[in-house]
C-alpha cells in the first residue's frame, strides 16, 4: 500500500498520510481548516513489515483503507518524574 505524507504548515510535528496523492477530500473540513496548508514530504510503501518512527504501520494502513487518511501528531511530552531526595540522617 502506498501512502503520501504531508506536513502541516500550521501545527508542528503533525502529519497527514493520504491513500491518494493530493486527495484531501478524505480529510474532514474542520481538520483541514486547523492544519492546512500542507507540504508534501514523501511517498512511502507501507508494507506490513515496515517500521515507522511514531506510528503503528498496521493502524496507519487500517486508517488509510477505511478513511483514506491517517493523522499523526507528535506525542505529548512526558512529565518529569519527581524522585524524592534521599535524606542522610
Amino acid at each position: 500500500m502506498q501512502a503520501y505524507v504531508y506536513k502541516s504548515q500550521r501545527k508542528q510535528d503533525t502529519y497527514v498520510y493520504l491513500a491518494v496523492r493530493d486527495d484531501f477530500n478524505a480529510v474532514p473540513e474542520a481538520l483541514q481548516a486547523t492544519l492546512a496548508p500542507f507540504a508534501f514530504v514523501l511517498e512511502v510503501a507501507l508494507t506490513p513489515d515496515r517500521r515507522l518512527a511514531l506510528a503503528d504501520v498496521a493502524q496507519v494502513r487500517a486508517n488509510l483503507a477505511e478513511r483514506g487518511f491517517h493523522l499523526q501528531m507528535h506525542p505529548p511530552p512526558v512529565a518529569p518524574v519527581r524522585v524524592p531526595r534521599r535524606r542522610d540522617d
